[in-house]
C-alpha cells in the first residue's frame, strides 16, 4: 500500500519518467545538427549526421536528440531503427566494427557466386571488418558487388575487397560527368529560361507532354503530361517529390543517369516546377549511391550560385536502406522525417503529398526525358518504338549477358531482341532459359516467350509487368525456382510490416519456397491474399516470380 502511494506522489510532484539525457551526448548532438534548422521533418538527416561520424548510434544520442527535438525518445528510436542503414546500439550492447563491408545477395549477385565471397570474406576476417550481407544496392551489371564502407567495388573478390580495406580505400569515387558549366555552355536551362517568355506556355507544355505519351519510368506507367495537369489543378502551395530511391533488384538506371548528365534531370525538374507552380522540390536518393550524393550536393550548389532564374526552394535528402520508400507514398513519409510506411489511399498524393500539399512524384528518368521532348516535340518521342509501340525506354539489363549495362531504346523491343542487339548474345556456355521483364517483383518468364513486346501493358496477360524495365537474364546453368526465391526472400526482408498480408504472407511464401516440394494449392491461395489484400505494390506483387514459376516453369517442381 505504501509503494503504491508513494509512485502516485511522485507522478504528483512531476517527476519525469524515462530516459535522463547524458549532457555530453546532447553537446555532441547539438554540435553535429548546428548547421541544420532545427525541424521535425529532418530527424532523417540528423540521423544520418550521427550515424556518418560515430558509426553508430548510441542509446545515449537517441535520448539527446529527442530532448533537442522535443520528441518521444519512442518516436526517434521507431524511426531509426526502422530503416537498415542506421546502427542503433543499445545500453549494454558493443558498436560495430569500425569498418563494414556490405555484399549483396539478391538476384543478379546469386547468379555471380555472391554467396562464395560472402563465406570467404567471414573466413578471412575473424575481427575488426564486420562482413554484412545486404539486398540489391543498384549496381547489378557489375556482379558480385562489395560495398567496402561507402565504396563499391566491381566484380568483387576476396582479393580486391582485401586490397581495398588495406588501403583504407572507403569513399565511394566520383566518375567523369557533365558539370554545370559544361551543361550550360552546351544550350543547358536555355529551354527553362525560354519556355516562360509567353503567358500560355504552360499548357502547351503540358499539351506536348501528354501527347508525347510520356509514363511515369518508376514503375507504376501513370501519363506525366496528365499528372502534371492534375496536380495544377489543385490550389497551392504544391510540392515536387523526385524518387531516385530505385531498389527493385535489377534496376540502375537512374545511377547511370546521374552519373553521366545529372543536370538534364534536374532541368526537367525546374520545367515540372514552373509549368506546374511547385514552390519546394525534394530530391529523394537512395543512401546506397554516395559516389551520386556527392554529385548532386556539389551540383546543386553550383546551380545556386548562378541560377538561370529564380529557383524554387530545392532539398536534397538521402534513403537510409528501405526498398519500400521507392512507394511515393513511403517515400513522402520519409521526406517528412518518419518511418516510411505507406499511405492508405485516397487521398492521392497528388492532392495531399509531402507536408499534406498537393504534390507531383517522379521518377528521375521521367524527368531526365523532359527536355528532349519539349526542345524536339512530341512527335519527335512517338517516332521511336516497334512492334506497334511508341516511345524510348531505358532497360537496366543484368545476368547471364556478355554485356549488361543500361541501353536505352525502342519501347516494345523484346527481350531476344536486347540481347542480340545491345547485350552482345548470352555468355558463352549459357543458353537463354528465362527473364525476369521488371525486376524482381515483375514475374519471370521463360525464353519461349521472348518475343512478347517490352513496354507497359504488354506483359500484363502473362501475369507481369515492366515496371522499371529491370531485366534480369538467366540461364540453363540456373533454376527458376532459386531465383524466386532469392526475390521472395528480398520481399520478407523488405516488407514494412504496417499490413498483415505483406508482413506474414512473404515471411510464409519464403518459408514454403524452401522446401523441396510446393504445396502449389496453399500458395496459389497465399498469391491472391497477398494481391488482394496488401496496401501496396510490395506485396501486392511480391507473389509474382512464385505464380509464374508454377505456370511457366512446372518441370523443375517435379
Amino acid at each position: 500500500m505504501e509503494k503504491t502511494v508513494s509512485r502516485k506522489r511522485n507522478k504528483m510532484r512531476g517527476e519525469k519518467r524515462g530516459r535522463r539525457v547524458d549532457l555530453d551526448a546532447l553537446d555532441q548532438i547539438r554540435e553535429l545538427i548546428a548547421p541544420l534548422p532545427l525541424r521535425r521533418d529532418l530527424l532523417i538527416e540528423y540521423l544520418h549526421l550521427i550515424q556518418d561520424k560515430y558509426g553508430h548510434i548510441s542509446a545515449a544520442h537517441i535520448t539527446a536528440l529527442a530532448s533537442e527535438m522535443k520528441l518521444a525518445t519512442t518516436e526517434v528510436y521507431e524511426v531509426a531503427t526502422f530503416y537498415h542503414h542506421f546502427d542503433v546500439i543499445k545500453e549494454n550492447q558493443s558498436p560495430p566494427e569500425s569498418l563494414t563491408v556490405r555484399v549483396c545477395d539478391s538476384i543478379s549477385c546469386e547468379m555471380n557466386d555472391a554467396e562464395t565471397l560472402i563465406r570467404e570474406l567471414q573466413n578471412f576476417y575473424k575481427k575488426d571488418v564486420r562482413i554484412q550481407r545486404v539486398p540489391c544496392v543498384g549496381r547489378c551489371a557489375e556482379a558480385p558487388i562489395a560495398v567496402v564502407g561507402k565504396n563499391p567495388i566491381s566484380h568483387a573478390t576476396l582479393e580486391t575487397v582485401c586490397e581495398t580495406v588495406d588501403k583504407g580505400e572507403i569513399e565511394a569515387s566520383v566518375s567523369e560527368y557533365i558539370t554545370y558549366d559544361k551543361y550550360v555552355n552546351s544550350g543547358g536551362y536555355e529551354l527553362l529560361k525560354r519556355s516562360f517568355d509567353s503567358s500560355d506556355s504552360a499548357e502547351k507544355i503540358i499539351s506536348i507532354m501528354k501527347d508525347s505519351g510520356l509514363r511515369g519510368l518508376g514503375g507504376a506507367g501513370f501519363p506525366a503530361g496528365q499528372k502534371w495537369e492534375i496536380v495544377k489543378s489543385y490550389a497551392g502551395p504544391r510540392i515536387l517529390a523526385v524518387n531516385i530511391d530505385e531498389g527493385e533488384p535489377g534496376t540502375f538506371k537512374d545511377r547511370y543517369f546521374l552519373e553521366k548528365d545529372p543536370h538534364r534531370f534536374i532541368e526537367g525538374a525546374l520545367i515540372a516546377a514552373q509549368v506546374v507552380g511547385i514552390d519546394e522540390i525534394y530530391i529523394y536518393l537512395r543512401d546506397e549511391y554516395q559516389g551520386c550524393y556527392t554529385i548532386l550536393l556539389h551540383e546543386l550548389d553550383e546551380l545556386k550560385k548562378d541560377p538561370p532564374l529564380q529557383l524554387p526552394h530545392i532539398e536534397l535528402r538521402r534513403g537510409a536502406g528501405a526498398y519500400i520508400c521507392g512507394e511515393e507514398s513511403a517515400m513522402i513519409e520519409s521526406i517528412e522525417g518518419k518511418r516510411g510506411m505507406p499511405r492508405l489511399r485516397p487521398p492521392f498524393v497528388a492532392e495531399v503529398g509531402v507536408f499534406g500539399r498537393p504534390t507531383l512524384e517522379h521518377n528521375l528518368e521521367t524527368l531526365f526525358w523532359v527536355r528532349d521532348i519539349i526542345e524536339k516535340g512530341a512527335d519527335w518521342f512517338t517516332s521511336h518504338g516497334r512492334n506497334e509501340r511508341k516511345g524510348l525506354r531505358s532497360f537496366s539489363v543484368s545476368g547471364r549477358v556478355k554485356k549488361p549495362g543500361v541501353y536505352v531504346t525502342d519501347a516494345g523491343i523484346t527481350i531476344k531482341e536486347l540481347i542480340d542487339e545491345h547485350c552482345g548474345g548470352m555468355l558463352d556456355g549459357h543458353s537463354f532459359y528465362g527473364y525476369f521483364p521488371g525486376g524482381a517483383s515483375g514475374g519471370i518468364l521463360p525464353a519461349s516467350m521472348g518475343d512478347i513486346p517490352l513496354d507497359f501493358d504488354t506483359l500484363n496477360e502473362y501475369g507481369c509487368f515492366i515496371g522499371s524495365a529491370a531485366i534480369i537474364v538467366f540461364s540453363d546453368k540456373d533454376k527458376a525456382t532459386g531465383l524466386a526465391r532469392n526475390a521472395m526472400e528480398f520481399f520478407a526482408h523488405e516488407s514494412c510490416g504496417k499490413c498483415t498480408p505483406c508482413r506474414v504472407g512473404t515471411s510464409k511464401a519464403a518459408m514454403l519456397m524452401k522446401k523441396s516440394s510446393w504445396d502449389q494449392q496453399l500458395m496459389q491461395e497465399l498469391s491472391q491474399t497477398m494481391s488482394d489484400a496488401s496496401i501496396c505494390g510490395l506485396g501486392q506483387a511480391a507473389a509474382n516470380p512464385m505464380t509464374c514459376v508454377m505456370k511457366y516453369f512446372s518441370e523443375e517442381l517435379i
